[in-house]
């Protein structure tokens, strides 16, 4: 809202621009996901308006285009045909029910502030994402672009259907040349053309081109005729217990509709070198999902095609949601002719062309060259997107994120450490073979937080350590500079290495102890044990204090 009120007028044009390019293409496609969702197309149209405004004025992200989309409307028509018993206005009523309650968990969730959990999706998730959507997005269109019927229920048996009737019938060639014409007219000029509205001009070519030659009449397929009827406004009226039916499923929504909210903001973000704020997004999402309510609409989330054709036609702000949203009216009022003429397989080619621009081909080969298990987590999010559906798909490659996370965490460097010639302080004599050690005192160091997932390792090195130095040392000193966390586990291990320690009488210490860490070792009794007068701030006083310990044994004293 602050940044429409500080508007820079030098995005103007770029907005406007974008604006007649996105109202273009999204009535068309918010009637398809309309009528997707199960319900009248134009309740798409008034949607569109209620979403994109609610959003531009709330959400964080300078370009997200928040409206109908499939995932969403696929999932309305899912859970809600079992329940609607057929009956037209009672469908209506749960569509509108479902979507206040999304709205409802999603304004909660920014009120707890858990938008943290959009943190846990990691780059390679972002461009495994991005690219199964961008799939999806194309396997979509192949039945408009090619007039060939495609029916299957998932991405696969889509694939399978339309090769077979491909097979058999072959495609219908007029609709075939207009989407493919429109995709190619669109991947080689727009880069050449960034200041001109390509996709828009090339519509107007195709609407062109289908009327001159009235390829109507051979089978070419047009938006056709847009209705109005049939608005609401207000909100939805349906029984408690109907309600109490809605609840889950409207979670499973909402928690699709955030997981491809955030996704598809960080990732146009991060294009731009921008920021969206997780938490003010679960308020931009829930605004756009109350207002679909109340217009007698249906779950909502963001549309990645939407969004990047606003990208790619120079949108600046979030200003051109708004214009976008005007223009829909306008085009209801005074424009529905010119709309209805709009061939469907030019508005498939514009997708496929938005689809093959998602795709990110030189960051998956940054991602191989950096580290070939954040490639392979990318393809992981990739497969798992197109076999198992968007959100199922992301989780399982959030749960590889984290398991290769813990891999990691759990098997963490770990250093001996000595004073080095070349550079101040202590640092791992692997690192500085020159660096020396203080005879009798091993000074340890494990960089990582000490929980569960590497207590057993912990233990191990740390005895490893401990045998391996030859003279054995009499004191051992674990510098917990990079213990930052700890868990009962891991002080578990802490308790085992100082019984370990015990047992061939060498004295146990610790140094660079952080307060929160040490008030964890005083609860577990570990801390009690080792001993206050064993706990050090630094390298030099446990020095200090080893070689005074030393010179106490050589004199005879107890130490």
């Amino acid at each position: 809202m602050s940044r429409l009120l500080h508007y820079d007028r030098r995005n103007l044009p770029g907005d406007l621009m974008a604006a007649v390019t996105v109202t273009a293409y999204l009535i068309p496609q918010v009637m398809a996901y309309s009528s997707l969702a199960g319900l009248p197309p134009q309740t798409g149209l008034i949607v569109i308006v209620a979403t994109l405004v609610l959003y531009a004025l709330i959400g964080s992200s300078r370009l997200l285009s928040v409206g109908p989309e499939s995932t969403t409307a696929l999932m309305t028509a899912a859970v809600l045909a079992p329940l609607a018993l057929g009956d037209p206005s009672r469908y209506i009523a749960l569509a509108a029910t479902t979507a206040l309650l999304v709205g409802a968990y999603a304004l909660l969730a920014g009120v707890l502030r858990v938008g943290f959990i959009g943190e846990l999706l990691s780059k390679p998730v972002l461009v495994g994402y991005m690219a199964g959507v961008a799939v999806i997005m194309i396997v979509s269109q192949i039945g408009k672009v090619t007039g060939v019927d495609v029916a299957g229920d998932t991405i696969v048996e889509d694939v399978r259907v339309f090769g077979t009737t491909l097979i058999e019938s072959g495609p219908h060639w007029p609709t075939l040349a207009i989407g493919v014409s429109v995709a190619v007219l669109l991947l080689v000029l727009t880069p050449r053309l960034p200041r001109i509205p390509v996709p828009l001009l090339v519509m107007l070519a195709a609407t062109l081109v289908v009327s001159i030659f009235d390829l109507e009449s051979v089978g070419v397929h047009t938006v056709g005729e847009i209705s109005t009827d049939g608005f609401r406004l207000g909100l939805p009226s349906l029984a408690t217990e109907d309600l109490s039916l809605l609840l889950l499923p409207a979670l499973g929504i909402f928690i699709v509709g955030y997981t491809d909210n955030i996704l598809t903001a960080r990732a146009f973000a991060s294009r731009r070198g921008e920021r969206v704020h997780n938490n003010q997004e679960f308020f931009g999402l829930g605004a756009a999902n109350v207002g679909s309510s109340l217009v007698g609409g249906f779950p909502v989330s963001s549309s990645a095609s939407r969004t990047v054709i606003a990208e790619a036609s120079g949108a600046r702000t979030q200003l051109y949601s708004i214009m976008t949203a005007g223009l829909v009216v306008l085009s209801i009022l005074a424009f529905s002719s010119v709309i209805s003429a709009f061939p469907t397989a030019a508005l498939g080619g514009v997708v496929v062309y938005a689809a093959i621009r998602l795709v990110d081909t030189e960051e998956f080969r940054r991602l191989w060259r950096f580290r070939r298990r954040e490639f392979l987590i990318a393809i992981a999010a990739t497969a798992g997107v197109l076999l198992f559906d968007i959100l199922y798909g992301v989780l399982a490659a959030v749960a590889i994120s984290v398991v290769e996370l813990l891999t990691r965490v759990g098997r963490p460097h770990a250093a001996v450490l000595g004073r080095a010639d070349e550079v101040a302080g202590w640092h791992d004599i692997d690192d500085y073979p020159t660096a020396t050690q203080v005879p009798g005192l091993l000074i340890y160091r494990y960089d990582s937080p000490l929980f569960f997932a590497n207590a057993e390792d912990f233990a191990r090195r740390c005895r490893a350590a401990i045998e391996s130095t030859d003279p054995p040392p009499r004191w051992f000193i674990l510098n917990m500079e990079g213990n930052t966390e700890v868990d009962i586990t891991g002080l578990d291990a802490l308790e085992e290495v100082r019984q370990f320690c015990s047992s061939r009488g060498v004295v146990m210490g610790l140094d660079h102890v952080k307060s929160e860490v040490w008030s964890a070792l005083e609860r577990h009794a570990v801390g009690e044990r080792i001993g206050r007068s064993h706990v050090f701030p630094t390298h030099p006083t446990a020095v200090e204090a080893f070689e005074e310990w030393s010179r106490r044994q050589k004199g005879g004293s107890v130490a």
